[in-house]
């Protein structure tokens, strides 16, 4: 719950179309760590929410090296999907992509 609080307190927000991620580098922090979430204000029913969560998470597995390249190895990020719309795999996973670019 800590790292959590701290994370959207102090992290930095950037996002890219429906797709957002925050991020916070601590020392305290063990390792690397991602986090995934899908409002239930946008999703009433949770078998979307978890749709969308695993569509998240098969991009993070995906494309790790790339995010582990972008953010020093003491970071915990959480990624957020904040729109009604369902979206396919094909183009959460190129908006997936432009945020991770977008990461300094």
């Amino acid at each position: 719950k800590k790292e959590i609080s701290l994370l959207f307190e102090k992290g930095k927000w950037k996002s890219v179309g429906k797709i957002r991620i925050i991020n916070y580098k601590n020392e305290q922090f063990a390792n690397q760590k991602v986090g995934v979430s899908v409002s239930k204000r946008y999703f009433k029913k949770a078998v979307d929410r978890n749709r969308i969560k695993r569509l998240l998470r098969e991009c993070y597995r995906l494309h790790k090296p790339l995010l582990k390249s972008k953010l020093p190895t003491k970071t915990s990020c959480f990624l957020l999907y904040q729109h009604n719309e369902k979206i396919s795999f094909k183009e959460l996973e190129a908006k997936y992509l432009q945020l991770i670019e977008k990461i300094q």
